[in-house]
């Protein structure tokens, strides 16, 4: 007996842990783009001179 033993539902076993791994690979890979390109357009507001409706920053509102 191996310790890689998981019987009759092993390929279920495994087929479900490489979707799950997937899943959150393609989510992390998502989210990181949508990041850049986040980042990306507040830097172009801010080139373009777009400022915050109120005035302030985040930092003064403590």
């Amino acid at each position: 007996m191996t310790a890689l033993s998981l019987g009759p539902y092993a390929p279920f076993i495994v087929s479900s842990y490489l979707l799950v791994t997937a899943v959150v690979a393609l989510l992390i890979a998502w989210i990181t783009i949508d990041y850049r390109r986040q980042k990306q357009r507040l830097r172009e507001l801010d080139a373009a001179g777009v400022v915050r409706r109120s005035g302030r920053s985040a930092t003064d509102f403590k």
